[in-house]
């Protein structure tokens, strides 16, 4: 009976929250689908190797964002093994995913489970930005490249300028942000030092430390090398491509007679409604904007469901329990790369300079 309630205690969070992201999507979708048998039927007749294929990209768009901690997190001088980085992504991502707003939540997570890494508050924090800037770099590519594809081949576009718009906003403040913080990382340890007074003196003690936090977490994000800035965009990119690739194999599972081209201008579309996080994992509001894009592009309602169905199947749903599992693992000791106690003094980060 005891066991049974440990088990209940660990795993009821998880549960609970899959459950209501369940019904969410239930009341999302509701009236806004085929009949079930029909999906049903759809889903029976799959290729099951196409989606035995689609997993497997899954899995290395996964792999690829836990690489890329890894390598931003070594180019500050902190050493995470394998294990731990795919622990942290999936659990992380599982996070992002079920939590309405769940970015913050999830943000929290991968800064404190880099702490027990062994990388400071500031690098810990540091990486997490880069990360998202990264994330941000890499989608503006895939959309600059989709543009370009598009133009090429004169082909009717399904994407407008507001996404374009959105996406180029974003890349331009990034670029802005890092230089900034480069030409702010240049300056002596001394000015920075002298600064920390001042805000000391001008702000209250929750709000000071939450500013410096941010500053030195800027300072050592935008002093990598440049070429840890291209590595990190690299495996940003791998892992969108990966992602767009697994939509696609879905698609061809379900002998959708859509063009990769076509395929990738419809997902794209789609991440500018994905990053507004409405409901858990966009419960509903993604699903719709998928189907309604692959049935504009030709494909039959009851197919565009079923792929859809698949692919958000692959990519969200089932990331939530392995993340919860993931999470409930890295509670128990873990073996490390690096000793437990080899943590970076907060000096490491003028190092960077």
């Amino acid at each position: 009976m005891g066991a049974g309630r440990s088990w209940w205690r660990g795993w009821r969070v998880p549960l609970v929250v899959a459950a209501g992201v369940v019904v969410l999507a239930v009341v999302g979708l509701h009236g806004r689908l085929p009949h079930p048998r029909e999906v049903l039927a759809a889903l029976a007749r799959a290729g099951w190797g196409w989606i035995l294929l689609a997993a497997l990209l899954q899995a290395v768009s996964l792999v690829a964002f836990a690489y890329q901690q890894r390598r931003v997190l070594a180019a500050m001088g902190v050493r995470m093994g394998r294990r731990d980085a795919m622990g942290i992504t999936l659990a992380s991502t599982a996070i992002a995913i079920a939590l309405p707003a769940g970015a913050v939540a999830s943000t929290g997570y991968t800064i404190r489970e880099y702490e027990r890494a062994g990388a400071t508050r500031e690098l810990s924090a540091a990486a997490a930005v880069v990360s998202g800037l990264t994330a941000i770099g890499g989608l503006s590519l895939l959309y600059l490249a989709e543009a370009a594809a598009i133009v090429a081949g004169s082909s009717t576009t399904l994407l407008d300028w507001q996404p374009l718009a959105v996406v180029a906003a974003l890349a331009a403040l990034t670029a802005v942000a890092v230089t900034a913080g480069r030409r702010l990382a240049r300056r002596p340890p001394a000015g920075w030092a002298a600064r920390g007074r001042e805000l000391e003196g001008r702000a209250s003690r929750l709000p000071r430390r939450l500013l410096v936090l941010a500053r030195d977490s800027w300072r050592a994000g935008a002093a990598l090398r440049a070429r840890d800035w291209a590595t990190a965009l690299g495996y940003a990119v791998a892992n969108w491509v990966a992602d767009i690739a697994c939509f696609a194999a879905t698609a061809r599972a379900f002998d959708l007679r859509i063009s990769l081209a076509t395929l990738a201008a419809v997902y794209l579309a789609v991440q500018i409604v994905r990053q507004v996080p409405l409901t858990p994992g966009g419960a509903g509001i993604v699903d719709t904007a998928f189907i309604a894009g692959l049935t504009a592009a030709g494909a039959t309602a009851v197919s565009a469901t079923a792929a859809v169905l698949a692919y958000r199947l692959l990519s969200t749903w089932l990331v939530i329990p392995a993340g919860g599992a993931a999470a409930l693992l890295r509670r128990y000791p873990i073996a490390r790369s690096a000793p437990a106690g080899a943590r970076p003094a907060p000096a490491r980060v003028d190092a960077l300079t």
